[in-house]
């Protein structure tokens, strides 16, 4: 067992507290990982405001950089001191999803043991399969990609969810083609990034949507060619108009139902709407169904961007270091442990890109 610090969920919609917990050491086929940082997900934030339902208490945070402290048994191609970025991403490698190569909606991802009790035996739940807001964690080995230890922990954390899901949200999910055209509605941690997705997949026009005009003029700087503000009356004729035509893929970042309630208007013939963003349980969208019917569109749901972590990560990481990949420039904030509450409050303004949690003094 070792002794942890973490942040603990003991009430939904109320400030995450500093605990004393105590980790497991990691079973057949799990690794411990030492961690350097850990950046604040929307996601997160919703299932800790009881978005989603969950046990109690819990510690959620799943977007995480760190180093291999110890290796359970049946572990193979990892080494104890490898610097690896930490996903929620839990496959079995044999259900059908994971052999048809869809390992993000693999059939037996739920229903692990937590590894977390506090000192009195009580368990704690661990969050999405991670409880990376602590200095300490214990995943199963398949959730981790090894990455060279020149990259910078804070930017590479962000491979973990917000760029992947982006990125792969259009390129993946939206089988975006060069020369077609996006819409991307929501400016925010994932919309930036499916912005970079649409740029490097070659889109014509990227049309970003948002109700910031300071998150517009940011959306230019990541590769959109047009900003237009959800405020508008009508705003997918705006986009429409920038584009010339309806968009090829609308990709939806955000969880809020008025944008899934638009989204459809701003495609053309064919095009297809990816469902990227996640409204709480419960919430409602609608839609006329004769449209998609009669035009050939689809709605397509897209769980964290439908990657392959072992193909996918190490090609974003490489196209970081040469440049063609925006991670620093995600990150807007740098906090330590005990200023979660505080970096969670600054993430829920809607002015960050991505808040980190460093285990190091920022």
């Amino acid at each position: 067992m070792r002794d942890i610090r973490a942040a603990v969920c003991t009430a939904f919609d109320a400030p995450l507290q500093i605990e004393e917990l105590r980790l497991a050491p990691p079973d057949v086929g799990e690794i411990e990982v030492k961690l350097d940082a850990v950046a604040i997900c929307h996601s997160d934030i919703s299932f800790a405001e009881g978005a989603w339902g969950g046990d109690l208490p819990a510690v959620y945070g799943h977007e995480a950089s760190g180093r291999i402290t110890a290796l359970g048994p049946h572990v193979d191609g990892l080494n104890l001191g490898d610097r690896v970025v930490v996903t929620l991403i839990r496959a079995c490698g044999q259900c059908v999803p994971c052999a048809s190569g869809k390992p993000t909606i693999c059939e037996h991802q739920n229903g692990h043991r937590s590894p977390l009790t506090r000192a009195d035996g009580t368990p704690v739940d661990r969050g999405m399969n991670c409880a990376a807001f602590a200095d300490h964690m214990v995943v199963h080995h398949s959730q981790v990609v090894a990455l060279p230890d020149a990259l910078p922990a804070e930017s590479i954390c962000l491979l973990a969810c917000g760029v992947i899901t982006g990125i792969g949200a259009v390129i993946h999910a939206g089988r975006l083609r060069a020369g077609e055209d996006v819409v991307v509605i929501g400016a925010g941690g994932v919309g930036l990034n499916a912005i970079q997705g649409a740029r490097i997949a070659g889109a014509r026009r990227i049309v970003a949507v948002d109700m910031s005009p300071d998150k517009l003029e940011v959306a230019r700087d990541f590769g959109a060619t047009d900003g237009v503000l959800a405020t508008e009356a009508s705003p997918w004729r705006a986009a429409i108009k920038a584009m010339g035509k309806g968009a090829d893929v609308v990709a939806v970042t955000v969880g809020a139902i008025p944008a899934y309630d638009s989204a459809m208007r701003y495609l053309g013939w064919g095009g297809r709407m990816v469902m990227v963003g996640m409204p709480h349980a419960g919430a409602k969208a609608q839609y006329e169904p004769v449209i998609p019917a009669f035009t050939g569109q689809q709605m397509i749901g897209s769980k964290m961007g439908d990657v392959v972590i072992a193909r996918d990560i190490p090609w974003m990481a490489d196209l970081y270091t040469q440049g063609r990949l925006k991670l620093d420039e995600l990150v807007s904030g740098r906090w330590r442990l005990d200023q979660i509450n505080e970096a969670i409050a600054d993430t829920k303004s809607g002015a960050a890109r991505r808040n980190v949690i460093l285990f190091d003094d920022p």
